[in-house]
C-alpha cells in the first residue's frame, strides 16, 4: 500500500525517503519563517556587539544617575554630575576594552 503513493521511489530504502523528507520540511519552514518575518536567533557577533552596547550606555547613565542624585542631596550641583558621569564613561569603555583583550585571547 506504501509503495503505491504517488512521489516515492519504491526502490529507496525508507531512512532516504527520511531524509527527503525532513529536508522538505526544514525548507518549508525556512520559508515560513521569512514569510511571517520571524528573525533569525542572533550570532555570537551580535551578541557581543550588544554586550558592547549595553556596557557603554549603562556606563554613562549610572554614572550620570549616581552623580545627580548626590548632587542633589548633597548640594553640590554639577560638581559629582560631571565627575561621576567621566567616570561611568571611562569605566564603560575601560570594560570595553577588557571585554575585547579577553575576546582576542579566546580566539587565539
Amino acid at each position: 500500500m506504501v509503495e503505491e503513493e504517488p512521489g516515492q521511489d519504491p526502490k529507496s530504502s525508507p531512512d532516504a525517503r527520511l531524509d527527503r523528507l525532513e529536508e522538505r520540511l526544514s525548507k518549508v519552514q525556512r520559508q515560513e519563517d521569512a514569510r511571517i518575518g520571524k528573525a533569525q536567533p542572533a550570532d555570537a557577533n551580535e551578541q557581543l556587539g550588544q554586550r558592547v552596547l549595553a556596557t557603554l550606555i549603562g556606563g554613562i547613565v549610572g554614572g550620570t544617575l549616581i552623580g545627580w542624585a548626590l548632587d542633589r542631596l548633597l548640594g553640590t550641583w554639577p560638581l559629582l554630575f560631571i565627575s561621576l558621569m567621566v567616570l561611568g564613561t571611562a569605566s564603560g569603555f575601560w570594560s570595553i576594552i577588557k571585554m575585547s583583550n579577553a575576546n582576542g585571547k579566546k580566539d587565539r
